[in-house]
């Protein structure tokens, strides 16, 4: 008996799915710097995948002809992310988490905030000779201020896990 048409194109994506993603997609291959470190990402990946059919009638069909005209479709599609990276060097072995979040990459993140402030406060004051505009302490001031806003949130963090322990 004849496999249903549905049955080859399920078939032919999941091949394709296979070609696609292999084991170094999850674990990539290292790669050496020139201090002798080797660094492996660690990547997520996700699958989505459907299929379907539909055959149609064309009007008497016989003991000898057990098929309609079939038309289907299938699809597939993948996401990498990398999760991760695997760190060697020397005798240690370290992961190093992508979506980290700590005070650092906080403030990195706050700088184009903090330049849009310095130039509208440049804009505000342009062509007046009276006022001296010190852009250092601006930024000093913001910078001042979401770094203790974030250090107060780390603080807070830690108070309530050691709270929940109790």
């Amino acid at each position: 008996m004849d496999t249903h048409p549905i049955e080859n194109l399920m078939k032919s994506t999941m091949e394709s799915l296979t070609d696609m993603i292999d084991v170094n997609t999850v674990i990539g291959e290292a790669i050496e710097t020139r201090d002798g470190s080797c660094i492996i990402p660690i990547s997520k990946v996700s699958f989505g995948f459907a299929s379907g059919g539909s055959e149609f009638g064309c009007g008497k069909v016989t003991h000898d002809e057990t098929r309609y005209p079939f038309g289907g479709g299938s699809g597939a599609g993948v996401t990498v992310k990398p999760v991760a990276f695997l760190v060697l060097k020397n005798d240690s072995i370290r992961l190093l988490p992508v979506d980290q979040n700590n005070t650092y990459d906080k403030i990195v993140d706050t700088v184009p905030q903090v330049i849009d402030i310095i130039k509208d406060f440049c804009k505000k004051f342009k062509g007046d000779d009276k006022i001296e505009i010190n852009v250092q302490k601006e930024v000093e001031k913001q910078v001042h201020k979401e770094v203790k806003k974030e250090v107060e949130k780390e603080v807070e963090k830690e108070v309530h896990k050691d709270l929940e322990k109790e």
